[in-house]
């Protein structure tokens, strides 16, 4: 059956830092074990940037330059599957482009995109949410906090779509923690100027330190992996630093990325049981809209 599948990608946004390359590697390698097929790690852009020796001496690939060589070997037949948390510009419409611009040339190409991470349409997908629960009550136990704040932080978005994933997740995990959290609330690292994004709101900086998160705040980080934002030193971390300065008493504490947790595996390779049987693409695919909970 193995041989009958097409070849796969693990796909994530990519980054300058080598610490993200890695740990797509090593979710990728997990998952071609558990689905019993190879499958490649893949980022969309910028992984190319980091250098070789920072990577175990082998390049980082990105998505149009491997589809060309695997096409140029006579692979007609791929399946993405998504490293990201909902549906994403980056999956939906670029990667799309870019497929479909190839096959001009390759009019054979067929390209699967698994589905990503969270389904907004089904309120009984907590699957993220609670890996995201999993990691809060870890850093709960770990510093022996007693019901904290809880704000579950992305890195904010010109897309309104994209933005209910955020608040869909928050929801999850608010009913998941239930009484270990004092409270909990969605926030966004960053936004466009513009009433038209005001759909970010609140910012991380003007939440911390406001009423109810003015002590304990654990933030439960809705990156996947280490990169310039969630990384130590990273854009978060300087963000934490600030808002402890302007407000005694409070104390911001990150939970673990999404990466680093052993449940994510086994979800990324349901998606890819759920890509194998999808439709090749054709065309860009409208965002979903969230189902009535």
């Amino acid at each position: 059956m193995a041989d009958a599948l097409p070849c796969t990608l693990l796909v994530d946004n990519g980054s300058y830092r080598p610490q993200s390359t890695l740990s797509l590697r090593r979710i990728a390698g997990a998952l071609s074990e558990v689905v019993g097929h190879m499958v490649n790690p893949v980022s969309l852009l910028h992984s190319t940037k980091a250098k070789a020796e920072d990577l175990e001496g082998v390049p980082a690939e990105i998505f149009e330059p491997f589809l060309k060589k695997r096409r140029e070997e006579g692979v007609n037949s791929f399946l993405v599957v998504p490293l990201f948390f909902g549906h994403s510009a980056a999956i939906y419409e670029y990667l799309v482009q870019r497929v479909l611009g190839m096959r001009e040339k390759w009019p054979e190409l067929e390209v699967r995109v698994a589905p990503c991470m969270v389904d907004i349409t089904d309120s009984s997908d907590t699957g993220v949410a609670e890996i995201l629960a999993d990691l809060v009550r870890k850093k709960i136990a770990e510093v022996g906090l007693e019901k904290p704040a809880v704000t579950l932080v992305d890195h904010g978005t010109p897309r309104k779509f994209v933005n209910d994933v955020r608040n869909f997740l928050a929801g999850q995990l608010k009913g998941l923690l239930a009484d270990a959290a004092g409270a909990v609330e969605a926030s966004s690292m960053e936004r466009r100027e513009g009433t038209e994004y005001d759909f970010n709101e609140p910012l991380l900086e003007n939440l911390l330190g406001s009423e109810g998160f003015e002590k304990d705040v654990v933030l439960s980080m809705l990156f996947i992996s280490p990169g310039r934002h969630a990384g130590p030193g990273g854009d978060i971390a300087e963000i934490c630093e600030a808002a402890e300065k302007k407000a005694p008493g409070l104390r911001t504490l990150m939970s673990d990325l999404l990466a680093t947790h052993p449940a994510v595996v086994p979800l990324l390779a349901k998606r890819f049981a759920q890509g194998v049987g999808s439709d090749p693409v054709e065309e860009e695919v409208s965002p979903p809209t969230v189902a009535e909970r």
